[in-house]
């Protein structure tokens, strides 16, 4: 038996036609998705000069990982697991406070790990960070044990 594969795709990101990767792929009730990033609105307000902190990228980031899930039909309760990449651990903080306002009020928060990386793939970025969900499951009332 074989596990049907969707591609799910959101009108608020864009995937270039020749990336060798994508954004994000349906497998069942699981969805994975591929490191996020502020890119481009963290290189126009750079090229602006204001660049976005470690927090209004983490929710850039966020809003883009949310766009994703729901294309996928689900919403942010679904989301259970985040991998979080910073360029300064000394940004941990701002993250933080970055995913308690975008998950106030859950049950229970995503897992997640936090790893400190010498670059991200364009200069001005800060945050990147790669998501998992499952469209049957919900944090926002999961019980706590």
């Amino acid at each position: 038996m074989s596990l049907a594969v969707h591609r799910i795709q959101a009108r608020e990101l864009s995937e270039l036609a020749t990336a060798s990767w994508s954004n994000a792929l349906l497998l069942g009730n699981e969805l994975v998705m591929s490191g996020m990033t502020g890119h481009p609105a963290t290189r126009q307000a750079s090229e602006a000069g204001s660049p976005l902190g470690a927090y209004e990228q983490t929710l850039l980031v966020l809003n883009k990982i949310r766009a994703l899930v729901e294309a996928a039909g689900g919403h942010i309760g679904n989301l259970y697991r985040l991998t979080v990449y910073v360029t300064r651990i000394a940004d941990k903080d701002e993250v933080g406070r970055a995913r308690r306002d975008f998950f106030a009020g859950f049950a229970c928060y995503p897992t997640s790990t936090l790893v400190e990386v010498s670059a991200l793939v364009f200069p001005e970025l800060v945050v990147e960070i790669e998501a998992s969900a499952r469209l049957d499951i919900d944090l926002r009332t999961a019980p706590l044990r």
